[in-house]
């Protein structure tokens, strides 16, 4: 995943692994793959947005049901990335990621721009111009953690959650987009950690409500390569935000 701002082949063996009580509706999925194999890209990707739109709380394959709001979500997942962005170096900068095309100073950059973005979205304001060489930046960590702690402080603030949000994917209710953002961030947090050889540990309980949000919102037509790329199987022995990170088309 590329992120927010920039092969549906997994879904059929999730739906077979999912209790028969939590059954996934995927009729839209099949119309939004018949869109793409005719060539309506565009109606493809207004359908994913429609039901992208309409996922505002997941159904967990793991626990059956979601106990974590966005908020309680981004509450741990805040300072997660704070501890995996304050330890890397200047000479980790350049090393490369999983996220396709991007170093680690990359990685950086884009979560800049994007948690600028979003976070002027959450208040309903107009997002200033992000500099495009913010990546080059010597003090690009510095500058990525106070714009995650724009984000996660508008995300909190009052209304956010019940405005419509303006996301790349169309508009969006505030307690949806959230969950969105909480999904890009988990796995930013994987690719900067292993690409600077960190250990990345984040409970099983938040990778949970993420992995079910994922599972039920990402759609063929996101999985363009650039947002998305198609589902990789993950190890036997994969952990849970190794599941996680292989679903959004991570190699582990």
């Amino acid at each position: 995943m590329r992120g927010l701002s920039d092969a549906a082949e997994m879904r059929a063996d999730h739906d077979d692994d999912m209790d028969e009580g939590h059954a996934v509706n995927t009729g839209w999925a099949d119309e939004v793959q018949d869109h793409m194999v005719h060539g309506r890209d565009r109606e493809a990707a207004e359908l994913a947005a429609r039901h992208l739109r309409g996922t505002e709380a997941a159904t967990s394959p793991i626990r059956g049901e979601t106990t974590m709001g966005p908020l309680e979500q981004l509450d741990e997942l805040g300072p997660l990335l704070g501890q995996v962005t304050s330890a890397i170096t200047p000479e980790d900068l350049d090393s490369p990621t999983a996220c396709t095309n991007f170093t680690v100073r990359g990685v950086l950059g884009h979560m800049i721009g994007g948690a600028t973005q979003f976070a002027a979205a959450f208040r309903g304001a107009s997002p200033p111009e992000t500099p495009s060489e913010v990546a080059q930046s010597p003090d690009v960590v510095a500058r990525t953690q106070a714009a995650l702690a724009g984000l996660m402080g508008a995300v909190a603030s009052p209304g956010a959650l019940e405005r419509t949000i303006a996301s790349p994917f169309g508009e969006m209710p505030g307690d949806a987009f959230a969950r969105l953002v909480v999904l890009d961030g988990l796995v930013h947090g994987w690719d900067l950690a292993t690409a600077t050889g960190q250990t990345y540990a984040p409970s099983d309980a938040l990778v949970a409500e993420a992995d079910a949000f994922a599972r039920q919102a990402i759609a063929p037509a996101m999985r363009d390569g650039d947002t998305f790329a198609a589902a990789v199987e993950p190890p036997a022995d994969a952990t849970p935000i190794e599941q996680l990170v292989a679903f959004t088309g991570r190699r582990i």
